[in-house]
């Protein structure tokens, strides 16, 4: 794992690659989350799936690598940063700015209302928390493609057909 000062940004920000493997589509998914447990988990979740990620726990250092050169799938973003309920939505326009393309996963424990919806970037999908392992490789794969290069283990729960 390698740790990288970002300009702009006050903390360092984390980024792990994993090898592609022939055949898999491997991810480079931006992890926007202040709480440094969840963040770590999740990062690590990711990783099991065969992603490469960048760890970021603050706007800035998102920001920092949004304008960086570092290539990025997805952007990975708890809706509540820093107890400002609507920070990661504002985040997300500022990515999609910055990269149209960039697909948007966004997470929350707290509940969505249909206003907060509305104001979700195109290319974008919900997954709340607490969430598994299993059902983040379902929403990764059936709502943007990103396939996990992990190898199922029987009884895991990976089923890519059944939606959730």
């Amino acid at each position: 794992m390698q740790r990288h000062g970002l300009p702009g940004a006050h903390a360092t920000a984390q980024i792990h690659r994993v090898p592609t493997q022939m055949g898999c589509v491997v991810a480079v998914i931006l992890l926007v989350e202040d709480e440094e447990q969840v963040r770590v988990l999740a990062e690590s979740f990711l990783q099991t799936a065969g992603h490469s990620t960048l760890s970021a726990g603050s706007i800035e250092q998102a920001l920092a690598l949004l304008g960086s050169p570092e290539p990025i799938d997805l952007l990975f973003i708890d809706l509540n940063l820093k107890g400002e309920s609507e920070a990661g939505l504002s985040l997300a326009v500022q990515a999609a700015e910055i990269r149209p393309e960039l697909k948007v996963l966004y997470t929350s424990g707290q509940a969505v209302t249909d206003g907060m919806s509305a104001l979700f970037v195109k290319n974008s999908a919900f997954l709340p928390k607490p969430y598994t392992i299993e059902q983040l490789g379902t929403m990764l794969s059936l709502k943007f493609d990103l396939r996990s290069s992990a190898k199922p283990h029987a009884g895991d729960g990976d089923d890519r057909t059944k939606q959730h």
